[in-house]
């Protein structure tokens, strides 16, 4: 049978005064002359018995529910990225604050009614995050409303907005293969022309240029998937008469997939060739045989620094905040052997 629920009138009987005096109590009214004795008696009772307050009821007198949304178009099914929630749940309990979260798999319509439906439970605030960092139109609904945006941005950048240093990460990811005397460096990409993609090879251009050199256009190649472009394209790359002695590839599976390539073609990792992936999926760059070389995504960080600006713990400025990604170094970069 399912239990009676205690109420306030309960725990006023059990304590032996008005419903009224356990109202202020429990509210905090400063303004309630209400002994201290009177008080331990209300928190026992409270205690005793079990209450637990009507939340919603609380939030409809007091305009706040203690309730933030969370609403995200992929990144709760997705094992790596799923830290950013991690991130933002982890603030939120520090803080007593409850997480609402809603997947939408990338339907406008759904995402319109999740969030009515935080709107009508009397969330706080709204972050909304995006599986892939990218440009998204944030909702009329919200106009006015506490939103911040994970790892997507406003084109009018009038949102506060946090997403990963993507042309910094593409940057150190190629200086590092610099730093190892490698100077035809390769880069493998989906053709998809994200934003993420776009921007770490502009990174890797930078690398060059602060270096002094000249990025060659035709090291850079271009492939439908991600597993299959790594294989491919570093099929491709490798069997050129100059091919390049090193490989940065866009994404860890990209770098998988080059490993395979690597090793169809009897190049040994990372004496022959050297390897930098991008995610830092630890079920791939952890596990590769050798370990896998990468820069790794700040999700756990994304999800903290959303969920501190919202409950106005650590303020952003409208627009993009940039988050590094760092260089996680592992045994699949070496010296350049070649003269």
């Amino acid at each position: 049978m399912r239990p009676t629920r205690v109420t306030m009138q309960d725990v006023a009987r059990a304590a032996q005064v008005s419903q009224t005096t356990v109202s202020f109590v429990l509210n905090d009214r400063a303004e309630a002359s209400i002994p201290q004795e009177t008080r331990d008696r209300i928190w026992q009772a409270v205690t005793t018995l079990g209450y637990r307050p009507n939340a919603m009821a609380r939030a409809l007198r007091q305009g706040t529910s203690s309730l933030i949304g969370f609403v995200t178009d992929e990144i709760a099914t997705t094992p790596f990225a799923g830290q950013i929630v991690r991130g933002a749940q982890d603030v939120a309990w520090q803080h007593r604050r409850i997480l609402m979260m809603i997947n939408t798999d990338h339907q406008s319509d759904l995402e319109q009614e999740a969030l009515g439906a935080l709107l009508q439970h009397q969330v706080d605030a709204i972050i909304l995050a995006t599986m892939a960092h990218k440009e998204i139109a944030v909702p009329a609904l919200l106009d006015g409303f506490p939103v911040v945006l994970v790892n997507a941005y406003s084109a009018l950048d009038d949102v506060p907005a946090v997403v990963p240093d993507e042309r910094r990460g593409g940057f150190e990811a190629t200086a590092h293969l610099l730093a190892h005397g490698h100077r035809r460096i390769g880069v493998i990409d989906n053709l998809d022309d994200s934003v993420a993609a776009t921007l770490r090879i502009q990174g890797w251009r930078d690398a060059h240029v602060q270096a002094g050199l000249a990025a060659d256009p035709a090291l850079l190649v271009k492939i439908h998937g991600w597993q299959e472009a790594g294989f491919e394209g570093a099929m491709d790359l490798l069997q050129r008469p100059d091919r390049p002695t090193a490989l940065f590839c866009l994404n860890d599976r990209a770098a998988m997939g080059a490993f395979e390539a690597a090793r169809a073609l009897g190049l040994r990792i990372p004496e022959d060739v050297s390897i930098v992936g991008f995610d830092n999926q630890e079920v791939i760059a952890a596990h590769l045989r050798p370990t896998l070389t990468t820069m790794q995504l700040p999700h756990h960080e994304m999800g903290r620094r959303g969920m501190l600006a919202l409950l106005g713990v650590e303020p952003l400025p409208r627009g993009r905040t940039l988050l590094h990604c760092p260089l996680v170094a592992r045994a699949s970069v070496g010296r350049c052997a070649a003269p």
